[in-house]
Order: C-alpha cells, then structure tokens, then sequence
C-alpha cells in the first residue's frame, strides 16, 4: 500500500510510457490470456453518442446509439442501457462531469426514456446507480447564493461571487418516456457544522461530529480572474462551458460516484475534493433525510460512516490519509469474492518527496458491530487503516489517472480496472498479474452548441466508467454478438511536429 509513510522510499526510474493521457502510443488489444473470464467490457465512446460492448479479443461487437454525450451507462436484464447524457443547452453549472439528462436506450438504440433534471436550481452530474424497483438514484448540484452560503457559517474567503453548488441525491421514479417523479431526496446542505461564527444555528465543534461535514473544509477562493482571461481559456478549450469569473470554487465537493446496498439500504458516494467516501442511509423519509434522527439506523441523513481523510473532521494528520482525489467507490456484488466488501479506485497517491503520484485500486472492510453499525475508533476515528487488498503497479508509477477511472471485481476472483485518463482497461488476478489488457482506440465526433471542434487533446480517448459485461448477463441472452462488419474506425491523434515532445 502507498501512503505518504513511503514518501522516503527509494525512488525507481519512471517508466518511457509515463504519459496520463495515453497519446501516440499503439492502442487496441495488448493481452489475451486464454484462461479469462468469458466476457465483454462496455464503455462509452469519449466524445460521442455511442456506448461500445468489445468481446475478449477487442473486437465491437454491439453498438447502442443515442442523441447526445454519453458519460457512464449501466446494462440491464433486458439489454437496454440506462446512462448519464449531456445535456446540450443546460446552465449556470459548470465544473466537469456535467450531465442534466438520464436515458434508458434499448438494445436497437430506441430512446425508450429521456428525462431532464437541468435548470438554474440544479444539475445531475457524474454518476447513477439503478436501484431494484427501477428507480435511479442520482447525484445532482443544487445552487445557492453568495447570501445563503454566508448565513450557513463558511468563510468569508471561500464563498465565490456566484455562491457555491452544494450537492444532493434524488431518487427519481420514471414516468413515462420523459417524466419523473422525485420520491426521496437528500442534500449535504442539511449536514453541515462550523465552528467559525457562534452565531450561526449549525455551530460547534467538528471533531465531535464526524457525523456532519465541515463547511469551512476546503480552499479558499483564488484570486478572480478578468472575463478576457476567461475568454481565452474557453477558447483554449481550458474552461467548462459555463465557467464565469465569479464561478470560479462554486463546484466544491464534486460527488463522483453513487451506490446502492438494498441489504442494508444504504447509499454511498464519494467526494474527491474531500478525498474521502460517505455512506447514509436510505431508509428516511426526505423529512428525516434532512435531519438528525429516523431511519433504520436512527440517525436521520447524517454520515453513517465515512473514510479517507479524517482530517476533514479534526482528527489525524497527513499520515492518515488514505485517500486521494478517488473515483467509483461501491460495495461488491453478491456472489464475487469479496463480495460486501468496499471497492474504490484511488486516484492520485502521493509516493515520493518531489510529488510524483500514482494511482492503486483499494478493497476495504469497514469495521462494524454485531448489528452493523459502523463503529469509531478509540481517537474518533473511522477505519479501517489499511485495506484487505490493492492493486498498484510493480514499479509503483505506470499505473496513474489522476481522474475519472475505476475498478470492479469479477466472478473468477480478478478486479477489471478502468485506468480512465488513458482507457487503459485490464484484468488483474489477485496476486496482480495482468491477464487481458485494452487500450480505446475510438474517439467521436460531437462538436461544441456553436459547431466548433472540440480539442481532442489531452483528452482523446479518455473513459469515465468501463465495465465488465460477465457472458451469462441476461441482458446479453439471446443477442446476437458477432463482430461488427466492418469495425469502427479508430481514432489517430495526429504525430506532433518533430522536436514537439508536448
């Protein structure tokens, strides 16, 4: 495992291929070992409307096609998709992983359903995850004024002109071919304590309540920048589509990603601006969601358990932070090994003094008592200290995506890996052999609303969440799976001018 305990290690020479993004090197199939898992991977096609479903030997072997920018999508028993779309014409939010609609696209890539959660109050963003009964649970911003954020108690120094976008979590149930219906909702604005102004409702002291979140965690706002500056970093392709000046630090937790355990209906998400994982409990009604008390595990929307980062609650130091920057944080599937256990792809380790990273994949065990409830350590803290297992490359620096990416484990034992900047995807046995390796050779074509292009570097190949499609899925039954003819055209980043080692 690396932490900043390793920080004295001694350092190896870099690997040639050290490259986050992937560019101008040979993509495709790299490794097909003959004793796999029998299977497919699903991903969606970076810059495109398509989701893609490859067989072991890299070949596409289904294509589902929809009418707008695909982030994530999840198969389903019947062969449909439901996925995260990026709305073309959504506003005021701005902060990467911008979505707004949630599609249901059949197995012939009919839109079976289209809804929009996208106006000036909130966003859905990043990531879904589909519950038992058909309802979706998704992450969303909702926005609050400068005004608002100054009267919950943060600090003056870290309120943005245009205020902050706190996030939330709906439960959305389908109605029809657009509608939807929220029939349970939780928002961290209701969970929060500061200890900076008395005067304020939520005021006290953190470190006693690890159960409710810091406001005053987090970074100050930087210096505003002028609108010409602005200007030139969106023409630059450096700017979210609606990033302003004054919006500059209003994203400020950035929920990544969103699970459901119907066992113990309890969700889990996580912040990577926090650098740590949350669960909560489901099992409230919205009124008890925003408070304190209720539900199965009677404490109401407070944190039920959280890890990566206990400085965010007062407690530990550097040395005990586990967590970095992480993505796809979900509980393993009934009948996996490990299964209950907690998976989550820890993006941004650092490893040496000079501030080289890497990125590990983490299974870990939160301690419970003899009814489940999560339990705190002596020094008030969550843990565990250490995973059961992780996976890190063996010279410790060519595995690296110091965003998006994940991780899941398979029936046979092996964790599928997702290293996303790169769409890098591979199996990996327990012991951390690489038995089937794949590198997304495919990029679409979308434009930006007005027509332009948009820049394929550095994110050309780029994958937010692939996932391995196990053969007997009885999504895939009765589907015809032979190779597309012809296959896609691959995307070819064109070479750079000689002498141009950017």
């Amino acid at each position: 495992m690396l932490t900043n305990k390793d920080s004295t290690a001694k350092k190896p020479e870099p690997p040639k291929d050290r490259n986050m993004f992937g560019l101008h090197i040979p993509r495709g199939l790299k490794i097909n070992s003959p004793d796999v898992a029998d299977g497919y991977v699903l991903f969606a096609v970076p810059n495109s409307a398509s989701f893609y479903l490859i067989n072991r030997r890299g070949e596409v072997v289904h294509e589902w096609k929809g009418n707008y920018g695909v982030l994530g999508g999840y198969l389903q028993n019947d062969g449909s998709l439901i996925q995260t779309a990026v709305d073309p014409d959504f506003p005021v939010f701005a902060g990467g992983g911008e979505a707004g609609r949630i599609q249901k696209i059949s197995w012939d890539s009919k839109i079976l359903w289209d809804f929009e959660y996208a106006n000036e109050d909130h966003l859905h963003h990043h990531d879904l995850t589909v519950m038992p009964n058909g309802h979706i649970l998704a992450i969303a911003w909702t926005a609050k004024t400068a005004e608002q954020v100054a009267a919950a108690g943060r600090k003056p120094n870290m309120i943005p002109k245009a205020g902050l976008w706190p996030d939330e979590i709906v439960e959305i149930e389908p109605e029809g071919k657009t509608g939807g219906k929220i029939v349970w909702e939780w928002h961290i604005w209701d969970h929060l304590i500061q200890d900076y102004d008395a005067k304020k409702a939520n005021y006290g002291k953190p470190a006693n309540h690890p159960e409710l979140l810091d406001f005053n965690v987090g970074d100050t706002v930087p210096p505003m920048i002028s609108q010409d500056s602005m200007d030139i970093l969106h023409k630059q392709g450096f700017a979210w589509r609606n990033q302003t000046p004054e919006n500059i630090g209003s994203e400020v937790y950035h929920f990544n990603a969103i699970h459901y355990n119907p066992d113990l209906d309890q969700i889990v998400f996580s912040s990577p601006n926090l650098s740590e994982i949350f669960i909560i409990d489901h099992s409230t009604t919205t009124k008890e969601a925003a408070g304190h008390t209720g539900g199965r595990w009677g404490k109401g929307g407070d944190f039920l358990y959280r890890w990566g980062n206990p400085k965010n609650y007062h407690h530990g130091d550097s040395s005990n932070q586990m967590l970095f920057g992480q993505h796809n944080i979900h509980w393993i599937e009934k009948g996996k090994p490990g299964a209950g256990n907690l998976m989550v792809f820890n993006n941004d380790i650092p490893v040496y003094k000079d501030s080289t990273v890497c990125s590990a994949v983490y299974e870990f065990i939160p301690p419970t008592d003899d009814k489940g409830n999560y339990l705190l350590r002596k020094d008030t803290t969550f843990g565990p200290d250490k995973p059961v297992w992780s996976y890190v490359a063996p010279d410790s620096l060519s595995f690296w995506s110091s965003f998006i990416s994940g991780a899941m484990r398979m029936s046979n034992g092996n964790t599928f890996i997702n290293e996303g900047a790169k769409a890098r995807f591979f199996e990996v046995t327990p012991d951390g052999k690489i038995v089937w390796e794949y590198l997304n050779p495919y990029r679409g074509n979308i434009t930006k609303p007005n027509g332009d292009l948009v820049n394929p570097i550095p994110l050309t190949y780029f994958e937010f969440r692939a996932t391995f499609i196990p053969a007997d899925h009885p999504g895939l039954a009765n589907k015809k799976l032979e190779p597309i003819m012809p296959q896609p055209t691959t995307f070819v980043l064109p070479m750079p001018p000689p002498g141009d080692k950017k």
